[in-house]
């Protein structure tokens, strides 16, 4: 999907109103179950609802369960949204949806910050989904390329890079893994080391990394690592290691560099698509969207900290640069 065509659709689908499809039951409350970790996503989609015509209280409930990046109380909390038999479910992150379909949910069901669904079988197609299930999707696998493009461009010494994910069940590290393992073997990069085991180990990789020279990091999109930013963009800064980032609010955390997708848009347009769902709309007739519109965040403190002399070109390319 060409970058116009994208933002096209997203227009097209915020700019839909109360009037576009009309309501199943007039009068009757609806409920909405969420699954997702701290951030923008909640207020998005209330905001995003109430221009919409839904009030809280009135004719919109929604059950809140956040579960900031334990695996286990994601299992755990999609269970009980199940049970609450709500009209639809909202899935933030990987690990949400892995957790509502390992259920087996028919609920329909709009998830984001979710990469790669077909191969997750999430979905049929980005353009007919055909399960219960639709969404967006800001992560495509081709990000793993870029991602150690930038890094090589940061700090071209790097020899060793180090992927930094939550290894537990409900990552998708593999879709991002083949194209990072290819440009690596084109620019220099002489070995790509992951955690393992459970999410005790992220630490342990990072610290295993800062007595190896010429080591750089790429984190790849996982909600246990976003939850816990500002202390690991610390533990990272100590470290010396410079490091990118699949989003801004890494940065804003500290970070060096980020390239990845506005998630407040993700989280408005999925909110619409809610809105949709709940009026009559079939989410398996509703397509996956894919951005092709990405930002790139520089962070010059921490760079002046890790030593690094930033390129001007790079510099000028950056959407955002945080002095």
């Amino acid at each position: 999907m060409k970058r116009r065509d994208f933002m096209r659709a997203v227009g097209a689908i915020a700019g839909l109103g109360m009037t576009a499809i009309p309501a199943r039951a007039q009068g009757q409350i609806r409920r909405i179950g969420v699954l997702a970790v701290e951030g923008p996503a909640p207020q998005l989609l209330e905001e995003t609802l109430k221009q919409r015509g839904w009030t809280l209280g009135q004719n919109l409930q929604i059950e809140y369960r956040i579960y900031n990046g334990d695996t286990d109380l994601a299992h755990r909390y999609a269970r009980e949204l199940i049970s609450l038999k709500p009209d639809v479910l909202y899935a933030v992150t990987n690990t949400s949806m892995a957790a509502l379909q390992l259920e087996g949910s028919t609920i329909p069901t709009v998830f984001a910050m979710v990469s790669d669904p077909v191969q997750r079988h999430y979905v049929d197609s980005f353009s007919r989904p055909g399960r219960n299930v639709t969404g967006f999707t800001p992560f495509v696998p081709s990000l793993g390329a870029k991602w150690v493009s930038i890094l090589k461009e940061v700090a071209p010494d790097i020899r060793r890079i180090g992927l930094i994910y939550n290894p537990e069940p409900g990552n998708n590290a593999a879709s991002f893994r083949k194209s990072i393992d290819e440009t690596a073997g084109t620019t220099g990069v002489v070995s790509v080391e992951a955690p393992s085991g459970g999410s005790s180990d992220i630490e342990r990789l990072i610290l295993s990394l800062k007595e190896k020279p010429h080591t750089g990091l790429i984190f790849l999109p996982d909600a246990f690592t976003w939850v816990h930013r500002a202390h690991l963009t610390a533990l990272i800064g100590q470290c010396r290691l410079p490091a990118i980032y699949p989003l801004r609010g890494f940065v804003d955390a500290g970070g060096l560099i980020s390239y990845g997708s506005d998630i407040k848009k993700i989280f408005v347009a999925a909110a619409s698509y809610i809105d949709r769902i709940l009026r009559g709309a079939n989410s398996a007739e509703l397509p996956v969207q894919v951005p092709t519109e990405f930002e790139l965040v520089v962070n010059q403190k921490a760079a002046t900290q890790l030593r690094l002399q930033l390129s001007p070109t790079l510099l000028a390319r950056a959407d955002e640069v945080i002095e």
